[in-house]
């Protein structure tokens, strides 16, 4: 029956679009999976950053030691798993060989990720629920790229969404019915920039679904740009889009919580009208390739509890860094923690919203 109700609001969503903004009947998606009886009226929705596990291209020095992504993700293992909901950012495709990788003009700033298919059973290990495609690593092999990503996740009944051809979802676990959409303002995604549609989608998914999660890939990269800003942000001369805008203009149209990632740095929360934003959750499990310095190599995992209204409870921030090439361990510096709070007292001053040294958010 909620099926049969999910096609006939689509179908209604679908009508009341302009022609330019029409998507194809193609893109809903439904992916059921396994589940278990939740015990309370409290959910614990878990956000995590940035994932490339590794790279085949352009060499396979690049890859984990015996082609092994499993110790990476496994020592935080009872982390991400202590929730009901796991969200992750995928920054890349699965697809062990083929694609044409995108033309780089500066190799010095330009990355090119293509991770071996089974490098996908790391994250079915690890508990993972739902992801992210909507980044600039999404094009990085085409369409080939995209297509075998695509189908290695729906093998594996792990929802995504990010694509043009794949906007949004909707799973079931445990009861409950969520929804997804990313954005992120690049080729072949949906576009970060185009609010009134992220508001439309963001509304037809609250209508079908009992708790709606919106991510977003924006805003400039490095420890230069930790902060969120109220206007556009630019990097490398091209416009990113304003986050700020994009994450109140969602939950004013129902999400339920917002996970950002792009800047690959630690970014401030806010509580908004009761849901909780989160501006970036920064490098979390990347495999060389990527710059782990200083900020870049310290991130939050996030851990939102909200009630079945999707009106946010308290959250937990568990610290973590990636020591020497890549791979998460919970920081006993608690680096990230100390990040989030100065970060959130500097950019959302006055809110009624709490982060203590142990990493509880609260409401005052």
């Amino acid at each position: 029956m909620r099926l049969v109700v999910v096609g006939l609001l689509f179908s209604l969503f679908l009508s009341s679009l302009s022609a330019q903004d029409t998507l194809s009947t193609d893109t809903l998606s439904t992916d059921t999976l396994s589940t278990d009886t939740l015990n309370t009226d409290t959910l614990c929705i878990i956000g995590t950053g940035d994932i490339m596990l590794g790279t085949n291209y352009p060499s396979r020095t690049y890859l984990p030691p015996g082609d092994d992504c499993s110790p990476l993700l496994r020592p935080v293992h009872h982390v991400l798993q202590s929730g009901d909901v796991l969200f992750g950012n995928l920054e890349g495709v699965f697809c062990s060989e083929g694609g044409t990788p995108k033309r780089c003009k500066d190799t010095t700033m330009c990355y090119v990720f293509r991770m071996p298919d089974h490098f996908a059973a790391c994250l079915v290990e690890a508990g993972y629920d739902v992801l992210s495609v909507a980044n600039n690593h999404t094009n990085d092999f085409g369409y080939e790229g995209r297509r075998s990503t695509a189908q290695m996740l729906d093998s594996l009944e792990i929802a995504y969404a990010g694509f043009i051809t794949h906007p949004w979802t909707t799973f079931e676990k445990g009861g409950i019915t969520y929804g997804f959409a990313a954005f992120a303002p690049n080729r072949g995604t949906m576009d970060l920039k185009n609010y009134g549609k992220a508001a439309r989608i963001t509304r037809m998914l609250d209508s079908v679904a009992d708790i709606v999660i919106i991510s977003f890939h924006g805003g400039a990269e490095g420890k230069d740009h930790q902060h969120v800003i109220h206007g556009d942000e630019e990097y490398l001369g091209y416009n990113r889009g304003s986050v700020y805008r994009f994450a109140h203009t969602v939950v004013d149209a129902g999400a339920d919580v917002v996970f950002g990632h792009g800047p690959h740095v630690t970014r401030a929360v806010e509580l908004y009208k009761e849901r909780l934003i989160c501006y970036s959750l920064g490098n979390f499990c990347t495999y060389r390739r990527f710059n782990l310095r200083g900020p870049n190599g310290i991130a939050p995992v996030i851990k939102v509890n909200m009630d079945r209204e999707g009106n946010f409870l308290s959250g937990e921030v568990v610290p973590v860094h990636q020591p020497g090439r890549g791979g998460p361990r919970v920081d006993p510096g608690k680096r990230a923690i100390h990040k989030l709070i100065e970060l959130t007292e500097a950019d959302f001053p006055g809110q009624d919203l709490t982060i203590s040294r142990d990493g509880t958010i609260y409401k005052e």
